[in-house]
């Protein structure tokens, strides 16, 4: 819990650089939800989006876009690895990976507080969007919330960890920010993809940082459909965690063997 307060404190301070990546989400959010406005306007079916729906969308994404971290800065540990300090953290008495994770938990929660709600209030004074007039969605929706952010965290802490191997991993996260964001539905929800495109998405976790949490917020999927959503996050949750532990064990062995 002090790691989640900690990490919320120290996104606190760059509140200036979170207020520009406000302002940055609402320009690129007015753009795309004008694009898919009109995409929806000039095509009978749109994926059974409407322009309400499609709006809530486009700026429940763009709201996310910045608590899940997927296109920001590379994880400290990238660094850590790089110049041997991550030695010091496997002889902490804490777990790297947890620890980690409530950190990058409260910058989330950060993110979402000064960057995510404001950009879907600007949306909501700009556009029509479909959202749902109970409380149930939103309650499952902060849950599958939480579990995309820790999602993406993990994935991200596994992309980092190649560095136990490679010089620079620069290149391994470039390829991995673009693959990501495109199979999560940022550019173009999931349900648009064609058939194939679909089937590949859905064996990724990558529907579970964005198309999923959005389809819980927005009423898209509700009832069993919304557990559902859920259930596949939480699965892909352990496999995260277990991912990381192996490369986190191997990376140990690693780091022993070029350290003497």
């Amino acid at each position: 819990m002090r790691l989640a307060e900690a990490g919320f404190r120290r996104q606190w301070h760059y509140r200036l650089a979170m207020f520009a990546g406000m302002c940055t989400n609402v320009v690129f959010g007015l753009v795309r939800a004008s694009v898919m406005l009109a995409a929806v306007r000039a095509t009978a079916e749109f994926g059974g989006y409407t322009s309400d729906s499609i709006s809530a969308y486009v700026w429940l994404s763009q709201g996310l876009l910045g608590a899940l971290g997927v296109m920001g800065p590379p994880l400290d540990i990238v660094d850590r690895i790089k110049n041997g300090d991550v030695a010091i953290d496997f002889l902490r008495p804490v777990d790297i990976q947890f620890s980690y994770l409530a950190g990058d938990l409260g910058r989330a929660g950060c993110a979402l507080l000064l960057r995510g709600l404001p950009s879907v209030v600007a949306g909501t004074l700009t556009f029509e969007l479909g959202l749902p007039r109970t409380g149930t969605p939103y309650l499952l929706g902060v849950v599958s919330v939480v579990l995309a952010v820790t999602i993406s965290f993990l994935l991200l802490f596994a992309v980092s960890l190649v560095g136990f191997w490679l010089v620079e991993t620069r290149g391994i996260r470039l390829l991995y920010q673009i693959v990501a964001t495109f199979l999560a539905g940022l550019f173009v929800p999931v349900h648009l993809f064609p058939g194939w495109l679909y089937t590949v998405a859905t064996l990724t976790p990558f529907p579970s940082l964005l198309q999923g949490p959005i389809d819980v917020l927005s009423g898209r999927a509700t009832g069993a459909a919304a557990v559902q959503i859920l259930g596949v996050q939480l699965c892909w949750v352990l496999v995260g965690v277990a991912l990381g532990r192996l490369l986190l064990r191997a990376g140990r062995r690693k780091l022993e063997v070029q350290g003497g």
